[in-house]
């Protein structure tokens, strides 16, 4: 009776409005605002319902009043809504493009050629198909002179630049991402809310063994030059990581502590504890550490 047709074009229009302008005000960082706060799910289920809903309700109040028209009314009603809005520039360019002979035409272009009742007709090629041939052979001469006359570049410098490019881009994102760091890429943090931070976790975690000075208790003195595992922010982290000596070292703090955390606490003991002097240290245990310049 009625042309509802524009429902499914109108709701899922106003739907994806709505989760732009929730992205765009909701600082979600690199992820989704639906996925770093799983609670907006909820909320744009809610809001397709409210519009599905406004939908049904406005076809309702519709029907209503259609049928407290009079019969003319409705007539007219009924004739304007079977109307079909109509995209006529749209429509031209199509059947430009298209460049095909209207049924009532085919005349025109019908051959000799009659096989069983089936005609042949002398179409042409679709314009669209003609330009884009042209577009080829443009692209093909611009290429031809680009890389085989001027020779701009090889397949080896693009290759070379956009390994350069990506190492540069990793490089950045390492620095945003602390918690990709392992034994192999970590590096010395000096940042005081990295140290700030290492100092909070090396007092809850460390003292009992090391003390607050980091002279040494159960565990080895950490303010001399001496490492049992090896000195340098890599195999501190490693230690931390992994832990101790089989059967007499320290537990292993990678299930416990993230990996930034345990970056922070050993760049800590680095740039804050070891080289101190402090209270009651511990005689010397291991091998004598020196930083090796790569």
């Amino acid at each position: 009776m009625k042309n509802s047709s524009v429902w499914w074009i109108r709701v899922p229009v106003i739907f994806f409005i709505i989760i732009g302008i929730t992205e765009y005000f909701i600082d979600s960082g690199d992820k989704p605002a639906f996925i770093e706060y799983p609670i907006l799910l909820w909320f744009f289920v809610l809001v397709l319902l409210i519009l599905v809903a406004i939908e049904i309700i406005i076809q309702a109040i519709e029907a209503v009043m259609f049928r407290t028209l009079d019969e003319a009314a409705q007539k007219r009603y009924l004739e304007a809504k079977s109307s079909n809005w109509e995209w006529t520039w749209g429509k031209k360019t199509y059947n430009k493009l298209l460049g095909s002979k209207p049924i009532e035409k085919e005349g025109d272009i019908t051959l000799d050629h009659n096989y069983d009742g089936i005609r042949e007709l002398d179409n042409t090629l679709p314009p669209w198909w003609v330009y884009m041939f042209y577009a080829t052979i443009i692209f093909a001469v611009v290429y031809l002179v680009r890389f085989h006359i001027v020779n701009d570049y090889t397949q080896t410098e693009e290759f070379e630049q956009e390994m350069a490019q990506a190492g540069e881009e990793i490089e950045a994102y390492k620095l945003t991402a602390k918690d990709l760091v392992d034994a192999n890429t970590v590096e010395l943090l000096t940042d005081a809310s990295d140290l700030s931070a290492g100092k909070a976790i090396f007092t809850a975690n460390c003292v009992a063994c090391h003390m607050a000075d980091g002279g040494g208790g159960i565990g080895p003195n950490l303010t001399d030059e001496y490492w049992i595992l090896g000195g340098g922010i890599k195999n501190v982290f490693n230690t931390v990581s992994e832990g101790g000596r089989d059967g007499k070292g320290m537990v292993a703090w990678k299930q416990i502590l993230k990996p930034v955390e345990r970056a922070q606490v050993s760049s800590y003991i680095l740039a804050e504890i070891n080289g101190k002097t402090p209270a009651n240290p511990k005689a010397p245990e291991g091998d004598k550490w020196e930083e090796t310049v790569e």
